[in-house]
């Protein structure tokens, strides 16, 4: 057989049954990628004699005699091809994980194809764009901007790692490989809920290529929790490596070491595992009843109720709800259901571990490498100096890799055989076994005036946290935000976070906000109706103002800075959008119309201590480097970094390089999460940056006898009072004394601030079918001081787009025994180009009080007034409300054809 790739004949060939994807990647083809493996998402789409196949699905076989070409054969940084420039330049990526299938795909394009993108796109997804971006960068629209020295923000720059992305040469965390590396594989639990008897490992061990076979007693037996922030202490240490209980259908029990994921899969089918079937609870309302079985032991210190399975409850009221009901000449009340969804980035979690020096080394897809480490340290009682965490870029993550589920048994298995490791899930892993967000029920109840003031707010969450608790209490905690946003004298927020024996939940964009802000919004709605005001109206009136105290769970001090009325104004630019003449489509007989709005507000970073530490540095070739932990995976924090940086050092981006989220180059970082990685470490790239520009200064300002105010400095040098020194000078002199220009600072997460968002839909929904169509999407965001003008709006574009997916689609559903039914992209879900309108995207001018250069981040935020804006749109157009999503054509249907609707069309 004679291989072809990219000009260059191979003599290598294919392992029996091999697909072309596996096969293109060992022979260091790495631009093809692993999303599904399944044909649905398009990342690893290749040409075939020119015209693109997804290699995952395509027999490698089938190659031989044939010409293939990758996205490394298509174009070079230097020598781009057209249609590599133009995803450059739109930019047509966030993360840039699908890019290098979306190029291929969109290269061998007809004008025909071009004019119909719904169509040519379907076999390509993407999570993090919201698709506008790759629409614009298909149609060559340029959105990229060069900046001038030191006038880098408000600037649309690219981001540092564009050509590298564009050409399939950037390096996520599988994109490599070891000399004799083994591949662990995981045997999951059938049972939602068992006791391990006894586990035989001897068929397994036999199996050629099986070198390790690692049960409960091969692992330490550390409580830990997977959940990632700085205090450990605010999520509970409930989980242990491997257990010998499971409690979940999905919940690893072994893992297996060999020399090929082949043999590795075949050692866990060879395992023989004896498990006595428990008593199982899947509903948290069950959980907590009396007689309900319990998941966790009566004398577990994390558990807050084991008896009713219940880990946190929170209770917390101010004035008297009861009084204010009783004032009310209107009180509304209702249930709302949002149901389990997943991240479904489509880098799944994996990790590469090995030893050297006799350091333990992991590179892995994380969110926060430093705090990887802290737990990697616990767990394996190392000393900090004893391990390196670090990341390559992360194909995306949204909260999933605020955890950690894949560095443990790459660890264990690195230390253990002194080999390197890599455990990489598959994307049914990812579905069985990551933690999607909370499901979560809310009743809220309201009272208002007839005038529409608030009399009392009341609401009752019950979160189903899953077999453990990770993150269970803090997203408990972060809903009570809900109740922020409006000022009313009397508020009550009881809340609980329920154990069952479902796959665990996490953090998700949003972080648990996202469910009552749906609940909050719709129930407002309705609220409007029944006292026959404009939705919009009613929340004018009540919605928090500066210098008003923002009470969700306690009216004590805090640390959140609200001094700017941004939601205010966010409502205003919505209003005035939606009220603009519409230019909808002729969409022919039984469509109704309807409009519909939702707001939310977001503190800028998490309760819970942040910490982010930057050095700055001049180095000898005359380029800053700028060092900071955070990770970049498709948030845009990288880009916004070097132009702080190079804003304050009066340069240009291309004059920064960065160094970030390697705990052996980098300084401490809790995350890239909750929007601190340009509030926190935004904060302390600004301090080092200009902490390093100062002792530059002051050098100048010696070396010249000038005195420092009168010195001033620019792209290339320092200019004292009428000498100018250049940097190249500088740099010289300062060696031969022994100086470096380098400097450290570090900012915290305190105070806070908030941002604010109001969405608003026009649809169209069809009385027979049930299909929402949606003709309109406007959304209003106070971002502060806008850093990066087009990373703003795909931010709050792909946020739409994951909202809209909640909203209609998404909905990870598990069965009558506890498993997942629906574990892959095909049968789950998640929008494609073809369901995403283009949003309209308003910024508020605004300045933040305590941001960096008075900015906020607020790629978290966007996503919480999408669903409820949605769910009035559709009450709006039938007269029906749909308290529950996902919003499906079948319960659309079922409730249309049992009632006649209130037509407005």
């Amino acid at each position: 057989m004679t291989y072809r790739v990219n000009g260059i004949a191979f003599d290598q060939e294919p392992e029996p049954g091999q697909c072309l994807r596996t096969f293109l990647r060992s022979l260091g083809h790495f631009g093809v990628k692993k999303g599904c493996d399944a044909g649905d998402c398009g990342a690893c789409t290749v040409w075939l004699d020119g015209s693109p196949v997804h290699s995952c699905i395509t027999p490698a076989f089938r190659a031989d005699g044939h010409e293939v070409t990758t996205i490394e054969g298509l174009g070079a940084p230097g020598d781009l091809h057209p249609v590599q420039r133009r995803f450059r330049d739109a930019p047509g990526f966030q993360c840039g994980f699908c890019t290098a299938g979306m190029i291929m795909t969109s290269a061998a394009f007809t004008e025909a194809q071009k004019a119909d993108l719904p169509r040519a796109l379907k076999g390509n997804l993407c999570r993090c764009t919201g698709y506008r971006a790759i629409e614009d960068a298909v149609n060559g629209v340029v959105g990229v901007e060069t900046a001038k020295p030191g006038k880098a923000v408000g600037t649309s720059v690219g981001a540092p790692a564009a050509n590298d992305v564009v050409t399939g040469r950037a390096e996520f965390t599988m994109d490599t490989r070891m000399e004799g590396m083994l591949h662990l594989k995981v045997l999951h639990s059938p049972h939602a809920h068992a006791r391990i008897l006894s586990i035989d490992k001897t068929a397994a061990l036999a199996v050629p290529g099986v070198h390790r076979v690692y049960t409960w007693e091969d692992v330490p037996r550390r409580r830990f929790t997977t959940a990632i922030h700085t205090d450990h202490l605010v999520d509970p240490d409930d989980t242990f490596i491997l257990d010998d209980t499971v409690r979940f259908a999905g919940q690893r029990v072994v893992a297996v070491l060999a020399d090929t994921p082949g043999a590795a899969e075949e050692g866990c089918r060879r395992v023989v595992v004896e498990y006595e079937p428990l008593p199982a609870v899947f509903d948290p309302e069950e959980a907590m009843a009396e007689g309900a079985p319990q998941i966790h032991g009566t004398h577990d210190p994390f558990v807050r109720d084991p008896v009713r399975n219940i880990l946190v409850e929170l209770h917390a009221h101010i004035g008297n709800v009861d009084a204010g009901f009783a004032e009310a000449d209107v009180v509304h009340e209702g249930t709302y259901f949002s149901p389990r969804v997943q991240h479904a980035h489509l880098e799944t979690h994996g990790s590469i571990a090995w030893m050297e020096d006799g350091r333990l080394n992991v590179r892995t897809s994380s969110q926060s490498p430093s705090i990887a480490k802290v737990k990697l340290a616990y767990l394996f009682a190392l000393r900090p100096d004893q391990i390196r965490v670090f990341c390559k870029r992360v194909g995306g993550g949204f909260g999933g890799k605020q955890e950690v589920i894949s560095e443990d048994l790459a660890a264990l298995a690195a230390l253990d055989t002194g080999r390197p490791v890599c455990f990489e899930y598959t994307r049914e892993e990812e579905f069985t076994t990551a933690s999607p967000r909370h499901p979560m029920s809310l009743t809220v109840k309201l009272g208002a005036r007839a005038d529409g003031t608030l009399t009392a707010l009341q609401v009752r969450n019950v979160s189903n946290t899953g077999a453990y608790g990770n993150h269970g209490g803090e997203t408990l905690y972060a809903g009570g935000a809900a109740v922020m946003v409006y000022r009313c004298p009397n508020k009550r927020y009881d809340a609980y976070s329920v154990y069952t024996n479902t796959v665990p939940s996490g953090a998700l964009r949003g972080y648990g906000m996202t469910q009552p802000a749906f609940a909050m919004e719709s129930a407002m709605h309705e609220l409007a109706l029944a006292l026959h005001m404009d939705p919009l109206e009613l929340r004018r009136r009540n919605i928090v103002r500066p210098g008003e105290p923002l009470v969700a769970l306690h009216d004590g001090p805090d640390d959140v800075a609200f001094t700017e009325d941004g939601l205010a104004k966010c409502i205003d630019l919505v209003d005035r959008a939606m009220a603009r003449p519409a230019q909808d489509p002729d969409l022919g007989p039984g469509w109704l119309i309807g409009s519909g709005v939702a707001s939310s507000m977001h503190e800028t970073a998490p309760p819970t201590d942040h910490i982010s530490e930057a050095w700055v540095t001049l180095g000898d070739d005359l380029v800053y480097e700028v060092a900071v932990g955070t990770a970049e995976f498709g948030e845009g924090t990288s880009t916004a970094h070097v132009q702080i940086a190079a804003g304050q050092l009066g340069t240009t981006p291309s004059r920064i390089r960065l160094v970030q989220s390697d705990t052996d180059r980098t300084g401490f970082d809790t995350g890239a999460f909750a929007s601190a990685g340009l509030f926190v470490s935004g904060n302390a790239v600004l301090r080092a940056s200009n902490a390093a520009r100062d002792r530059i200064l002051e050098f100048a300002a010696a070396h010249t006898g000038v005195h420092l105010v009168l010195c001033s400095m620019d792209d290339d040098g320092v200019t004292c009072g009428d000498r100018r020194v250049t940097l190249a000078e500088l740099v010289a002199l300062a060696r031969a004394r022994g100086i470096r220009f380098t400097a450290a600072r570090r900012a915290y997460g305190s105070p806070r601030s908030v941002t604010s968002n109001t969405h608003g839909f026009r649809i169209a929904v069809h009385r027979v079918t049930g299909e929402i169509r949606i003709l309109y999407s406007v959304q209003a965001t106070d971002a502060g001081v806008v850093i990066n003008p087009q990373q703003v709006r795909g931010q709050v574009e792909g946020a739409v787009a994951q909202g809209i997916g909640f909203a209609l689609t998404e909905n990870l559903l598990v069965g009558a025994d506890g498993a997942v039914v629906n574990p892959n992209l095909r049968n789950y879900r998640i929008p494609a180009y073809a369901d995403v309108p283009r949003t309209e995207v308003l910024l508020v001018d605004s300045a933040d009080s305590v941001g960096p250069l008075r900015s906020k981040g607020m790629a978290e935020c966007a996503i919480n007034p999408v669903a409820p804006a949605l769910a009035n749109a559709l009450h709006d157009a039938t007269g029906l409300r749909y308290r529950a999503l996902p919003l499906t054509p079948e319960r659309i249907y079922s409730r249309l054809n049992a009632q006649q609707p209130v037509s407005k069309a």
